[in-house]
């Protein structure tokens, strides 16, 4: 099963509306993707962190998450500025590091760190049952949250049946090597693999069927906004209103 370690909690955040968190985030998120004035990014990401403090997070676990991103942003950083093009800071050789590279490299990370410590304090703080739920009453297509309940459930169980067919590989001697051989392996494996997904995506649907599905999930929890919820959607709306005017203004 997915992890989901921001999910329980008793801060603010977790306490709201899960319907207002995934509206905030959003269109908070869309503002601060095209968003290009440095202030208005700084601004982000600081509110994106006050964010993360109210939902009371660990530093360490988000920490980690965003180590995994933006050791991803630091190839942009190697890359960018050399490719990019544009007034030269310095040049070596063949090489040369652009002041327009270096710019976009920085607006990227900013964009992108506001934008995931965003998503960790509003979006990975409810379960995917809720949010699916949540989406369901913001009127979402039902394929979509079928397709977004379904996959969640199900993704860990065709990893399992990977690794069942990896090890009976192995039981017959199967040793991965850069060769023709391996290769084909891989792509027996595979195709087997969506060969028992197909199957197994079958069996459950008749499973569900005799239950009784009709295409609509349940959720016997009511949402309700609150004076907290109305609070903090003012308070974000407010935000979000400066933040576009600073950007466009």
């Amino acid at each position: 099963m997915i992890s989901e370690p921001f999910a329980t909690g008793e801060s603010i955040i977790h306490r709201l509306d899960p319907r207002i968190r995934i509206v905030v985030a959003t269109v908070y998120c869309f503002v601060v993707a095209f968003s290009e004035q440095f202030p208005v990014l700084l601004i982000a990401v600081v509110i994106s962190s006050a964010l993360i403090i109210s939902a009371g997070l660990g530093f360490k676990d988000v920490g980690q998450r965003l180590v995994l991103v933006n050791g991803l942003i630091l190839l942009l950083w190697v890359v960018v500025p050399l490719t990019y093009g544009g007034q030269p800071i310095f040049q070596i050789g063949p090489l040369s590091l652009s002041r327009e590279g270096v710019v976009l490299a920085a607006r990227i990370t900013l964009k992108s760190n506001a934008i995931l410590l965003t998503f960790i304090a509003l979006i990975a703080t409810m379960t995917f049952a809720t949010l699916g739920y949540a989406l369901k009453q913001l009127r979402v297509s039902d394929k979509i949250i079928h397709l977004l309940l379904m996959n969640y459930r199900y993704i860990f169980v065709i990893e399992q049946e990977y690794q069942r067919l990896i090890r009976a590989a192995k039981i017959r001697g199967f040793q991965p090597k850069t060769n023709l051989h391996t290769y084909r392996t891989y792509a027996y494996v595979i195709g087997m693999l969506l060969v028992r997904a197909t199957s197994r995506a079958h069996r459950v649907h008749q499973a569900m069927l005799c239950r009784g599905f009709k295409g609509t999930f349940y959720s016997l929890q009511e949402y309700k906004a609150g004076s907290a919820g109305l609070i903090f959607s003012v308070l974000m709306a407010g935000i979000i209103i400066v933040l576009i005017f600073m950007e466009w203004h």
